[in-house]
């Protein structure tokens, strides 16, 4: 989750990119800043030290705090290189390898090649990517974000490759700040649909384990309480666990032993993916419970995992959304066709891991 000063920092640098505060300005001082978010000083000034660093602000003592011209960098669109960076979050044996066959694919086809870079999720190992590619002068970008949901230090990147013409298309995600385009599952449909087929399917005390530091995690989340609303049937916080890429296992291990401790458990769960419905399977067969007799899971992506353990899954569009990204940011390339987003509708594969009660 965001802390208040990132919140802070995130509102301002919407206000300097979409120029309503323009470079050359000065921004509101530190008590009217504390006014207006109402926040503390030290809020603040955590806030605005984090757009100092990363080159947006400039403090001058006795003068204020002035929007510095964060396109200095003059990133140059490039002569020809045939080249597209393609930075992913993982490059596992999950879904990221058929997401890459359709972006290669494509590639292939129009003479391109391809340079690919992983992030696991950092922020700092995006921006050693980023830095790269640009050096090696890539004609465009296919980017899976790096915690969605959370600020991204390496927005100033992003700005200048759009303000250069370096068309950038996201993959499975987007930041919130940014206007750029994307292809992704629609996640909040997904969510709905999910929760859906447990309840269809007689359930109602349904526990969620969702990731809350990317953009996925949390409109499979909103899906997940819409439907409730619309079901009219409530759930309790102990019946959601809530994780990021660091505190994955302890939270599900925590979340396991809160569940076997409950007088009155959910019956059925919806995970964020895959993976995470295999730990969360591992961790409840190895304390005695067995997935479709004692509890039912409905989970993301479709994967090999998915059929492994015979999970019902959300499809994922995988090799088609590769072909349809880079189909995208060849078109803005070659032809200056305006990238559009898009999204793909969820669709339940059903297999044995639901129970009807």
């Amino acid at each position: 989750m965001e802390t208040k000063y990132q919140k802070v920092a995130d509102d301002l640098l919407r206000k300097i990119l979409d120029d309503s505060y323009a470079i050359g300005q000065v921004i509101p001082t530190e008590h009217q800043l504390c006014d207006i978010y109402q926040v503390s000083r030290h809020t603040v000034r955590q806030a605005l030290r984090l757009l100092i660093q990363q080159g947006y602000l400039r403090a001058e003592k006795g003068s204020g705090t002035f929007v510095l011209d964060y396109r200095n960098a003059q990133i140059e669109r490039p002569t020809s290189t045939k080249t597209i960076g393609v930075i992913t979050t993982y490059l596992s044996d999950y879904i990221f390898p058929n997401i890459i066959e359709g972006i290669e694919e494509v590639l292939r086809k129009n003479g391109y090649s391809l340079m690919l870079g992983a992030t696991n999720n950092n922020p700092a190992l995006e921006e050693e990517s980023l830095k790269q590619m640009i050096t090696q002068g890539v004609e465009g970008f296919l980017i899976e974000p790096t915690s969605s949901n959370e600020y991204n230090p390496n927005i100033a990147y992003y700005a200048q490759l759009k303000e250069a013409g370096i068309p950038v298309y996201f993959l499975n995600a987007y930041y919130d700040i940014l206007d750029l385009p994307y292809a992704s599952l629609d996640d909040f449909s997904a969510g709905y649909e999910a929760t859906k087929f447990l309840i269809d399917r007689g359930h109602r005390k349904i526990g969620l384990i969702t990731k809350l530091d990317d953009m996925q995690g949390k409109l499979r989340m909103k899906g997940f309480v819409k439907m409730h609303e619309v079901a009219k049937l409530s759930f309790q916080s102990d019946d959601i666990a809530t994780f990021t890429t660091q505190t994955q296992t302890s939270n599900i291990n925590e979340y396991v032993n809160r569940v076997l401790q409950s007088d009155n458990p959910p019956t059925a769960f919806v995970c964020y993916n895959d993976q995470v419905a295999s730990q969360f399977i591992q961790l409840m067969e190895e304390r005695g419970k067995k997935m479709f007799w004692d509890f039912s899971v409905v989970s993301y992506d479709n994967s090999y995992l998915a059929e492994a353990h015979q999970l019902t899954s959300v499809s994922h569009p995988k090799k088609i959304l590769g072909r349809d990204a880079t189909k995208q940011l060849l078109g803005a390339i070659e032809k200056k066709k305006q990238m559009k987003i898009i999204q793909y509708p969820a669709e339940v594969i059903e297999r044995r891991s639901v129970r009807a009660l």
